[in-house]
This record gives structure tokens, sequence and C-alpha cells, in this order.
């Protein structure tokens, strides 16, 4: 029996697997994605990104396990998951022929739902009118990426299903669609993104994903992960209470010299803090983590056990070489391949 819309989660797998004959793309991927959130999915190339956006459009069947759409299943219930979502086509896959505006309608039609917030994008990303009665074939790759989004998200779909967003775009405008985002995460909307961009996942994610070669490594709130990461301390304070300090367990010395510390806190910063509060100190700087640093720390070398909060350890640098010399499985599983027009089925794209 399938949960009501309004009772499922956004976006849920569970023990979710894909496999190319002798070789897995995605190994036992469980994914809870809450309604509202805006949902960062990273990983490096290779790593099964596109295969389970694939697996959640039911574009492709899963090899075992199950992906659900607001409680959907996506391969038995397909037509009925994509309904509530808006998923952004490749650039690739538009149909050149056809103007900007003959492919926004085009969209509109095949989703089944007005286009409400086509001017609010078109605006936003300085997609002009002019410009739209123009073949796709005359723009260039960021305009292209533009009318993409603006398929995606004309319809105002409860779900918005994005691989790497703002690729191709100008700084200002990438930041115009952050602001889009944020806009349809205060209107209840969830998004869930894949990207390169770190600092745009830390910039508008509330919560991440992250998977190396079919494995999910971890899957946090961003602000959980970054206060879990390592912190630099730079601190002038007496040596009564700079060996106090380094006498914490979390701490590492970086250096010492004429009453100045310089340290690294791992974690939790309240026994810093209970130190800092007894002694005096004339200069404080604390350099908080970004998402990458955290990001990056997954990738160390590491032995196989359990990894955080209770997802499967992955020996990360013992992963054999693929035949390109990438780590992992590499891109002969077409995770970096673009959907064909035969498989374009959401938010409106050709079919």
């Amino acid at each position: 029996m399938t949960a009501h819309l309004s009772d499922a989660a956004a976006i849920e797998t569970s023990d979710l697997r894909k496999r190319y004959g002798p070789l897995t793309a995605l190994e036992g991927l469980d994914l809870v994605v809450p309604r509202g959130t805006v949902f960062g999915f990273l990983g490096p190339n290779g790593a099964g990104k596109t295969t389970t956006i694939r697996l959640l459009l039911g574009f492709i069947r899963p090899s075992a396990g199950s992906a659900r759409i607001f409680g959907l299943d996506t391969w038995s219930e397909g037509v009925a998951a994509r309904r509530a979502l808006g998923y952004l086509v490749p650039p690739e896959a538009l149909y050149l022929d056809m103007s900007g505006d003959d492919q926004l309608d085009y969209a509109a039609r095949l989703s089944g739902t007005p286009p409400v917030l086509r001017d609010r994008f078109l605006d936003a990303l300085e997609l002009g009118r002019g410009p739209l009665r123009r073949r796709l074939g005359t723009f260039s790759k960021g305009m292209r990426q533009k009318l993409a989004l603006v398929m995606a998200c004309q319809g105002d779909p409860e779900l918005l299903i994005l691989d790497e967003p703002t690729d191709g775009l100008d700084p200002l405008i990438q930041r115009a669609f952050e602001s889009l985002l944020r806009e349809r995460h205060r209107a209840g909307r969830t998004i869930f993104m894949s990207s390169h961009d770190l600092a745009e996942v830390e910039r508008t994610c509330q919560r991440v994903a992250v998977v190396r070669a079919g494995h999910l490594v971890v899957q946090d709130a961003v602000a959980d992960l970054l206060r879990l990461r390592r912190r630099t301390v730079d601190v002038r304070i007496d040596d009564a209470g700079a060996g106090a300090i380094l006498a914490l367990p979390n701490a590492t010395r970086l250096s010492r010299e004429a009453g100045r510390l310089r340290a690294a806190i791992d974690g939790d910063l309240n026994p810093l803090l209970r130190i800092l509060a007894l002694h005096d100190i004339s200069d404080l700087s604390i350099e908080s983590p970004t998402l990458e640093d955290a990001f990056m720390a997954f990738y160390e070398p590491a032995a196989a056990g359990p990894g955080p909060n209770g997802t499967a350890g992955v020996a990360l640098t013992a992963l054999p070489p693929a035949s390109d010399g990438t780590t992992g499985l590499g891109s002969e599983l077409g995770d970096d391949d673009v959907f064909t027009r035969e498989v374009v089925t959401t938010a409106g794209g050709p079919r």
C-alpha cells in the first residue's frame, strides 16, 4: 500500500542497487530526503550520482531494493511519482530546432501543470523574451542551461531534482538561481541537487549525502558535518592556558611562539571554550571548516569499518583503478553521460 503524499518523505531509497553486468554502479543505498528540505547529493565523477538520479526518475530499473518519491515506487508507479516533480533536462537533450518559447510551452503541456513560475524564473535568470523566439541551436551553453532550469521549475513542482543546476552559469546568475531555490524552499518545496560546487551546496543545502564508488559514505545535516570537522584556533594566551588547551584529547599543536598558540581542534569546542573563560586572552580567532573540508575528509585514507551515523565504512583508497585510470568504477558506467531524448520524460522535456 502506498503512502499518502503528505505523509511520506520526499525521497526514500532502501538497499537500492544497480548493476551493469559484472560492474556495480550502486550498492545498498539508503537515503531519506525529508519534505521541505534542500538536499545536496555529492560525490566525484563515477560515484553513482547520475545512476541514482536515473533510478529516482524511473528511467532505469533497480537491480535490487527500491526508490520512492512521496511514497510511490519510482519503477512500478513511475508515472504517478513523476507528476509531483520537476527534473533538470540536460541541455544536450533539448530539441535544437525548437524555439525557446516552443520548448517551454511543450514542456508545460507534457507536465500537465500551468507554468506559474515561468516569468519569475525568466526574469531572475535574465533570459530575455527576444532570444526565446530563436531556435535553441543558436543558444549558447549558458542560455540552454537557463532554459532547462526554467523548464524544470516553471510548474512549481513539489520536488525538484537538479543535476549540476548551475553548470555553465556566470557567478551573478548562479547567485540569482540560488536565491530562487531559497524562495522555493520557503514555499515548502523539496530540492534534491547534485553539484561539484561545494560552496554552492554549503550556501543552499540543509542536508547532504556523500557517495563514493556506489557506496553511501555519510548522510547528515550540513551544520552537523561542519561541527564534527577540525577548526583552527589562533589565540594569545598565558602559558598555563596554552598547556591546558594542548592537554585536550581533541587538540593538536600547530605552532607556539611569543605567547601565541595555534592549534587544531577536532569536533566539540566546548572544552576549549571553558579553558578560554578561565584565562586572560588578548587575541582570538577560530577558523571554521567549510563543506569542502568536510567533503575531502571523507576521501582521506581510511580503513573499512562502520562509518558515521551507521553508514557503511568504505576503504576508499583500496578501490582499484578503472580502465581509464580514474579511481572507482569510472565513467564506463555512464555516470557522466547525458540522458537521451528518449528518456527525457520529466519536467516536460521532449519525448
